[in-house]
């Protein structure tokens, strides 16, 4: 492929130096051309590293170049609103890191601010690109599995030490739902292929880390009677787990959100009890996601629907809601 979107880069966190800009370089239709941060020397480094050609002191100048077409924004949660809508009206596509709000209103206002520019908005949520998501799909669609019942999903890890970590801090955005309880629930919401009806969650609400929800866990009510169940948390032991319940068998995909090559396989059991293990193709699920991306540019076909964004923040800010008030609460 010839055609390349050039990407600016806002901000040097880890997410970006560590995953997302080593996929874009490796993507068949990406080149970054720029990058910015807050302070001139931070982003020099990084440029100096990848092998950039421009770095940029602020991120005004990063939107006035007009080299970039679109730009991938990783910075703390609370800033996402801002930087997407004065993305858009500078004409710039817009990848931005997950979750991409606060709540649903600030994702509403995203999505308009990019339709009225004529810019594609996605959210960065890199898993449901990579090749095992669409295999999993076809399964499902294909019936082997009965009717689709259930779904589990957990994401945990402990970091509670770290009491300068950003995900601890309230107003910025941070807590357990925000950070990996996001991926369990756009996941049944993929898989479900519909929005959910109501939720019931409790939390544990840490004092110690800025009153953020550091552990959570609740029942999503889908149409039909159906159901995700999870838990997440970032005060508990790492692990991961996706199980898909149907009435003739189950799916159970190990890593289901940071899987890569060698981690790709996921096992289905059927009436025989035995597992089938499925062999999906391996990929950088971030390569995966930059030429999804751009091939969305190109075309002008969201990979994506344009309202998804919407719809995962009003799930996460319901959630949020109902840990709080300590009741179930109706999404319809």
């Amino acid at each position: 492929m010839t055609q390349k979107l050039r990407w600016g880069i806002m901000g040097c966190a880890q997410i970006a130096t560590g995953s997302v800009m080593p996929a874009i370089q490796e993507s068949e239709t990406g080149v970054i051309t720029a990058i910015a941060s807050r302070g001139l020397e931070k982003s020099s480094a990084a440029a100096a590293e990848f092998g950039i050609e421009k770095a940029y002191g602020s991120y005004e100048e990063l939107l006035a170049d007009p080299d970039v077409d679109a730009v991938y924004i990783p910075l703390p949660n609370h800033l996402h609103y801002e930087w997407v809508i004065r993305a858009a009206e500078a004409g710039k596509h817009v990848l931005c890191e997950k979750p991409i709000a606060l709540d649903s209103r600030e994702a509403a206002g995203m999505v308009e601010a990019c339709r009225k520019a004529g810019v594609h908005l996605a959210e960065a949520y890199m898993y449901r690109h990579h090749p095992r998501i669409t295999e999993l799909q076809e399964i499902i669609a294909g019936g082997e599995i009965g009717e689709l019942r259930s779904i589990r999903g957990t994401f945990t890890y402990n970091d509670a030490t770290d009491t300068s970590n950003i995900r601890f801090k309230s107003a910025w955005g941070g807590g357990s739902l925000y950070d990996v309880g996001c991926y369990p629930l756009t996941a049944a919401r993929l898989l479900f292929g519909t929005e959910p009806e109501a939720v019931t969650v409790q939390a544990l609400f840490s004092p110690e880390h800025d009153n953020v929800d550091m552990m959570a866990s609740g029942l999503v009510e889908f149409p039909g009677g159906r159901s995700l169940i999870f838990d997440c948390g970032m005060w508990a032991y790492n692990r991961q787990l996706l199980e898909v319940l149907g009435t003739e068998g189950r799916i159970e995909i190990p890593m289901p959100f940071n899987a890569r090559f060698d981690d790709a396989q996921f096992f289905v059991y059927g009436s025989s009890g035995e597992p089938r293990q499925v062999e999906a193709f391996g990929a950088n699920p971030y390569v995966q996601q930059a030429d999804h991306f751009a091939t969305a540019v190109f075309s002008g076909k969201p990979w994506i629907a344009e309202e998804d964004p919407v719809h995962n923040m009003k799930l996460i800010e319901s959630c949020l809601e109902s840990a709080r008030k300590r009741e179930r609460i109706s999404l319809v």
